[in-house]
């Protein structure tokens, strides 16, 4: 493994691995084998909507009920993604599928954050992908294993998904020092809530995507 594809996962995998056995000892506190935790982590993949199935699965909510909650939950991915399309468009194949199957925000946050590697950005991005989704497994196995072998509390466990989201916002404002992004998140969010609480997130990603495509530089005119 590249030493520079290990340092730059690092700090996903201090999030990853405490925040996966959250998940694991929540699930497995439902009764459910601790191998379940990992067949998710692998098929799924998805911190928030894997900690949402939790929820889902203990108020006994139905398939369709699951889906619509699932996709309004990642719906920001398809957003966000536009933004790195140019760079899977490299990748082929299983590669590509993969790739994209692993794009979550944290992976977007370090890619969106270092840019293209000038070595060979094609394997980096899979590498880091694969690398970042490790983690998650084997936080959310031990985790899983570790509630099984003990009666371990789980309340405010599901805040630390929470948690993570603000550490990644604290590292983009950091690496990104331009304030409009972070006024046009703040106002979205603000407005949203005042007079759509019930629909802040969506409709608040929703204006932020639409903004921020607006704001972006015209490449072909530059």
């Amino acid at each position: 493994m590249p030493l520079h594809l290990f340092r730059t996962s690092l700090p996903v995998a201090f999030g990853y691995i405490p925040l996966g056995m959250a998940f694991g000892v929540l699930l497995q506190a439902q009764g459910y084998a601790w191998w379940w935790s990992t067949v998710m982590s692998v098929l799924i993949y998805a911190g928030s909507a894997q900690f949402l199935a939790v929820g889902l699965l203990a108020a006994g909510a139905g398939l369709v009920d699951a889906f619509l909650a699932t996709f309004l939950l990642n719906l920001r991915h398809v957003f966000y993604g536009l933004t790195v399309i140019e760079r899977y468009r490299l990748l082929r194949g299983w590669r590509q599928g993969y790739a994209t199957f692993a794009l979550t925000d944290e992976t977007f946050s370090l890619l969106a954050g270092i840019g293209a590697h000038p070595s060979d950005d094609r394997r980096f991005v899979l590498g880091l992908s694969a690398l970042n989704q490790s983690w998650w497994v084997l936080g959310s196995t031990l985790g899983a294993l570790l509630g099984q072998s003990w009666h371990l509390p789980t309340k405010g466990l599901e805040f630390s998904l929470t948690a993570l989201f603000a550490v990644l916002f604290v590292e983009q404002v950091k690496r990104r020092p331009e304030p409009w992004p972070l006024l046009v998140a703040l106002g979205a969010a603000a407005v949203c809530l005042a007079f759509l609480p019930g629909k802040a997130f969506l409709l608040a990603a929703i204006s932020i995507s639409v903004v921020g495509l607006m704001l972006l530089p015209d490449k072909e005119s530059a």
